[in-house]
């Protein structure tokens, strides 16, 4: 069975976490503070859960999502991703942390600097424009008309392609926005980030966003 492992615990990752294990995926959970601090959401969770370092959890992955906030990308495990898909969740808010320059001027997307820091990777972009308790509240089987969409971004198909997959699995279907260079038409002030959209109506989202 697929492992998900993941960088981070807080709302969107434990979210991610639960929707998983409802679909029959094993995860690795880590966060900043130690394995010690995530005994409840284990327990919750059952036995296709347990608690790690982040090394371990990266190590454990076929699949990663790094879910932290933006000015602790350096810390993610390097050498334990490499070669495998990693879902970045993440967001760049800059009142939260601080000014980066090629972000605030769109020369670059906060995806591509977690790419370039895991250089080995498959990062792909998604989950960030969802609210966490929609997550499992808007959750849907494959096939159900008005089928919420969330928007996919990378560099590597066959890692979108197994990211778009799980996506499904858990309960949403997904659109391929591109390259990650492309991931700031899913950022904070743009049409699709936050509202429930279709397929469709995300396609036109994406389409309809602005620098």
């Amino acid at each position: 069975m697929t492992t998900i492992g993941f960088i981070g615990a807080g709302h969107i990752g434990s979210q991610i976490a639960r929707q998983a294990v409802a679909n029959g995926y094993d995860v690795v959970l880590s966060n900043s503070r130690g394995p010690q601090t995530l005994t409840d959401l284990v327990a919750e969770l059952g036995p296709k859960a347990r608690a790690a370092t982040a090394d371990d959890a990266a190590a454990a992955a076929d699949i990663a999502v790094v879910t932290i906030p933006f000015t602790a990308v350096a810390k993610v495990p390097v050498k334990p991703l490499t070669g495998k898909p990693v879902i970045d969740t993440n967001n760049y808010y800059w009142e939260r942390d601080g000014h980066v320059a090629e972000l605030d001027d769109f020369s670059e997307t906060s995806s591509e600097q977690l790419q370039r820091h895991l250089a080995g990777s498959h990062v792909v972009k998604a989950f960030n424009h969802i609210y966490a308790s929609a997550i499992t509240d808007e959750a849907q089987d494959a096939g159900t008309t008005g089928r919420r969409a969330l928007g996919i971004f990378g560099d590597d198909d066959a890692a979108k392609a197994t990211v778009a997959a799980f996506i499904d699995e858990i309960g949403f279907d997904t659109v391929d926005g591109g390259p990650l260079r492309e991931s700031w038409r899913i950022q904070r002030d743009t049409p699709a980030y936050g509202p429930r959209l279709t397929v469709p109506e995300l396609r036109e989202a994406l389409a309809a966003a602005t620098k």
